[in-house]
Parts: structure tokens; C-alpha cells; sequence
């Protein structure tokens, strides 16, 4: 370590947790009192939030899970907004949020296809893991679409609950909200390099961590070695690719984006849906489940199932399956004249880190490793929503050698590894 800084500290990972982590490390009263460097290593060549932080829907959610970081997580997102104008800086409000059932209807010449990518079975996103015992049970029950959410078809709903209370779901704009926490964690003094990390190196007579190893995008391919005093491995589903031990699997998620025709409002709402098509192929009905995120803009994100494909060699190589994703329009056009009449923006795929030992996230000193290795991934679908906490956390952890804002005893490396 240069004799001049007493810490040195690098991430890997330019995704929304480590990019947040930046942001908070340099924040950090510490940071400025101190001599203190920080890195954020990203493999794309494409830049941050190439992965699941830039194309996810961006739900951020009282109700969601693990509550240690929601409790956490949820206020820092309150706090970022109000102090970096998050509303106009990465679509920041509160939306109402609820579970809509009834039936689809498919213009002749649409399919029937699941959503599901070509490579992979199905898998759940599990959202809805995180609610009450009794949400399955209320979201049965009849009631009418509230008055403003006019940009789905009375004719076709069976019901609708909402999820959970005013004020308890907000959203951000997912590849906004990480590229922001980069842009201002740089501008307080954070490097970002481009390049793939190759190795964390180990000083094993002291048990600690010495520096990263990677190599650039050039192309002669040269590696070079970061030197380290903590290291925040925050790579998603990449992550055991770097560090084997970890128990990380992958659940890719197909997604669209649709620009409803100038001058159509889309009201604020995110809706989970079950829609029935009656005859909807040879094996007779057929039920589907997509995502809908009305953003300010009036763009629309829907998302489909997951899938258990295989995770790629680097981010950039995410395949999509344009079958899937014109299923999933398919879907949501089928309930919402607005959605069918809308242009398709993007067609895109990404890996959601998913902790295959049970539990999760992990987030915490792994330090049966080697003092300074934290870890930060695993945070399935509510990695937007838990990121501020985990940041939070981190920086404590590192800064001021102890979580303070939360008990994350649960998450830490230790019972994971």
C-alpha cells in the first residue's frame, strides 16, 4: 500500500450495489478526514449497470425482503432523492402498486408463447415472497381498478387489490439511479477503471487482503494489480467466478420496454398480473404472469418470468431470446389497449444474483477468508430496492469497523460460506 493512504479500497462490480457502495464510501465523513482512495472495477466495455441495475423494473418497496436492509434501504432511497433531485435526476415518485387478474385477449396473429427465454426452464422472480401470509388470500377478493388506473381494461378484470399501503411503494429508473451514484461518487474523488477481474490477491501470512488483479479491454489484453487494503466484491451473478466458494446461481429475466403514442398518459402504477387466456393453444388454457412499471415518462417496463440458463462469460454476452420478449408484449398488450397501441423501445435480458444456498443476501466481512474481503451480492430481484441499505452498511463497515445501521448477522459471509 502507498505509504501516503491509509486505506485503499477497491469494488468490483459496476453494478447498483457497488456503484451505491462508491457513492457512500466517499460520502462517508471519513473519506474526506482520511486519506482514502477508492476504485470501482467494471468488466463491460460498455460502462456500469450493464446487467440486472440497468434493466430491471426498479421497485422499491417497504414490503420487500430481507427486512434488515428494506428498513434501512427504503428511508436512504427516501433521502437520496430529496438531496440529488432523484425525481428528475433518475425518476424518483411514489406509485400505487397491485395485483390485477382476468383475462387476456390476442389479436389473430399473436402466439402464445410464456415468456420464458430458450435455454432455460421456468423459474419464479419471487417478488411476492416478501408479503403477509394473507396477501394471497386478499388479492382474490373482488374490488374494483382504482379511478386512475384507466390503461387497463375494465372489461377484461376479474379483480384487483392493492399490494400494500400509500406510501409504501416508490420506484427509480434503474440504469439512471446506478449511473448517478457512479457520476457522484466520482465526483467526490472515486476511479473507475474498466477491466476484468482475474483474481483477488491474498497476503497470507497477515490473512489479509493485498490488492485485485485484471485485465483491460485492450487488445493486447494487459493485466495489472490494484493494490487493496478492503475489498467489496459486488459482481452479481459473476461474482463466483472471482471467488468460487460463494453459493451464487444465476435466474435470467426477459424484459421489454413500450413508448405508449404521443400525447397517452400512463398513470402511476405497478401491477402484478395473472392473466387467463381461455383457448389459448392445444393444451387448452394458459396462465401468465407479467410485471408492469408504469415510469414517469409514460415509458412502460414489463417483464416475464425467469429462466435457469446458463450465466455467460461476462455481462456482455447476455443472450436474448426475441421470442420471449415478443411473448411478453404479447402478454401486456393483450389487457391494455395503450400497451398494444405503443412502439417497443428494447428488447433485453439480464441475470438476477440469486444466493443457491437459501437466504440472502450476503453482505458483510469474509473474514474466514481474509480480513478486508466484504462481500455484497445475491440480492435476487430487490437488489434496486436494497442497495442504499447494503451501501450504507458497507461504508460503516469499512470506514468506522462496524455495521451500525442494521443487525445483518443473518447475512454475513460466515453463514453462507
Amino acid at each position: 500500500m502507498s505509504s501516503d493512504l491509509q486505506r485503499q479500497i477497491v469494488i468490483i462490480g459496476g453494478g447498483i450495489v457497488g456503484c451505491t457502495t462508491a457513492y457512500y464510501l466517499c460520502a462517508h465523513p471519513a473519506f474526506a478526514a482520511t486519506r482514502t482512495k477508492v476504485t470501482l472495477i467494471e468488466a463491460s466495455v460498455h460502462g456500469a449497470a450493464q446487467g440486472a441495475s440497468g434493466k430491471a423494473g426498479g421497485l422499491v418497496a417497504k414490503w420487500a425482503y430481507p427486512k434488515e436492509l428494506v428498513n434501512v434501504s427504503f428511508a436512504e432511497h427516501v433521502r437520496l432523492a430529496q438531496e440529488h433531485n432523484g425525481a428528475q435526476r433518475w425518476g424518483w415518485r411514489f406509485v400505487g402498486c397491485g395485483s390485477w387478474e382476468g383475462r387476456g385477449e390476442l389479436a389473430p396473429d399473436e402466439g402464445t408463447g410464456t415468456g420464458v427465454g430458450k435455454g432455460g426452464d421456468w423459474r419464479s422472480l419471487e417478488k411476492t415472497n416478501g408479503l403477509d401470509d394473507g396477501w394471497n388470500a386478499r388479492k382474490r377478493r373482488e374490488a374494483g381498478l382504482p379511478d386512475d388506473l384507466d390503461w387497463v381494461r375494465a372489461d377484461l378484470t376479474d379483480g384487483y387489490s392493492p399490494m400494500a399501503p400509500t406510501g409504501a411503494t416508490a420506484q427509480v429508473h434503474p440504469y439512471l439511479f446506478t449511473t448517478s451514484m457512479l457520476a457522484l461518487a466520482q465526483e467526490k474523488g472515486c476511479e473507475f477503471v474498466r477491466g476484468k477481474v482475474t483474481s483477488i490477491e491474498i497476503d497470507q501470512a497477515a490473512g489479509q487482503v493485498s490488492g485485485v488483479t485484471y485485465t483491460t479491454s485492450a487488445a493486447d489484453g494487459s493485466s495489472h494489480t490494484l493494490p487493496a487494503t478492503h475489498v467489496v466484491l459486488a459482481a452479481g451473478v459473476w461474482s463466483p467466478r472471482i471467488l468460487p466458494s460463494l453459493p451464487i446461481s444465476g435466474t435470467r429475466a426477459h424484459s421489454v420496454t413500450i413508448h405508449p403514442q404521443p400525447g397517452v398518459a400512463i398513470s402511476p402504477y405497478v401491477l402484478f398480473t395473472e392473466i387467463l387466456f381461455p383457448s389459448a393453444g392445444r393444451h387448452g388454457p394458459q396462465r401468465v404472469s407479467p410485471e408492469i412499471y408504469a415510469r414517469p415518462d409514460s415509458e412502460v417496463y414489463a417483464c416475464g418470468p425467469g429462466d435457469n440458463s446458463a450465466v455467460p462469460e461476462t455481462v456482455d454476452d447476455v443472450e436474448v431470446d426475441q421470442a420471449a420478449c415478443e411473448s411478453i408484449r404479447e402478454h401486456v398488450a393483450s389487457i391494455s389497449p395503450e400497451l398494444r397501441e405503443g412502439t417497443v423501445h428494447k428488447r433485453q435480458a439480464c441475470f438476477l444474483p440469486v444466493v443457491s444456498a437459501g437466504g440472502g443476501p450476503i453482505a458483510g466481512e469474509a473474514t474466514s477468508i481474509a480480513k478486508g474481503l466484504v462481500i455484497a451480492t445475491g440480492h435476487t430481484c430487490w437488489g434496486i430496492c436494497n442497495a442504499p441499505g447494503t451501501a450504507k452498511a458497507i461504508s460503516e463497515l469499512i470506514m468506522e469497523g462496524k455495521i451500525k445501521c442494521a443487525d445483518l448477522k443473518r447475512l454475513q459471509p460466515s453463514v453462507f460460506l
